[in-house]
């Protein structure tokens, strides 16, 4: 990759969302990062940023219950979507916020690329792999970050990422997969080139008659 690394760490909070009715307008480039209750988006954005607490972390799972926006400069924008997967919530507020993340990842035109954070120890779950195929049916490229990475020893971490990766062959689209450590900043110089990549590439203009990807469910 060949542009030279943007700078996350200006990076500030925009707004916070229950819906995408009320995100900022639909323009410039958008990455969301996604991944089930506990994954460690609000880490891994810290750690991306520089700041310690640009993003809530917390030990219990389901603590991002609304879309958050950070801008990271003007028309460059960064998703912290709500966790999926397990959480102790009632039911109808787990339902609105997979209503939320469904919603915009099937109507947000200025989404370019999706972080797919998982335990490197559980990689692959249910929820993962339908994101997976259906970024694949859209077109969205995909980077998977196997996060907590500092868990494993060197050898076994190499032999996971491996494995992991020809895992991913079979979703088919664009995924690229890496490990990561917001511990360790392992994988940190990773990241950064490929958002730089997604929010530097020109933005193609969809051919005439092309069809939307069909919705996720």
């Amino acid at each position: 990759m060949m542009n030279e690394r943007i700078n996350f760490q200006p990076t500030s909070f925009l707004i916070s969302a229950a819906d995408i009715r009320q995100l900022p307008a639909d323009t410039g480039v958008e990455i969301a990062f996604a991944g089930r209750s506990n994954a460690g988006k609000s880490s891994a954005l810290n750690t991306l940023t520089r700041q310690k607490s640009l993003a809530r972390t917390s030990k219990t799972p389901g603590r991002t219950q609304l879309i958050n926006v950070f801008e990271v400069s003007p028309e460059r924008r960064l998703i912290d979507l709500p966790g999926y997967g397990y959480a102790k919530v009632p039911i109808a507020v787990k339902e609105k916020w997979q209503m939320a993340l469904s919603e915009y990842l099937q109507r947000r035109e200025s989404l370019r690329g999706l972080v797919l954070l998982m335990d490197i120890r559980h990689p692959y779950r249910d929820v993962d792999q339908e994101l997976l195929y259906w970024a694949a049916e859209s077109g969205i490229p995909v980077l998977i970050l196997l996060t907590k990475a500092d868990k494993l020893k060197p050898g076994i971490r190499k032999s996971t990422l491996l494995k992991a990766r020809e895992a991913a062959m079979v979703f088919g689209g664009e995924v690229t997969v890496e490990v990561f450590s917001s511990l360790t900043k392992i994988g940190l110089s990773e990241l950064e080139d490929h958002l730089t990549h997604w929010f530097t590439q020109p933005i193609a203009e969809p051919e005439a008659g092309e069809q939307e990807g069909d919705d996720l469910e």
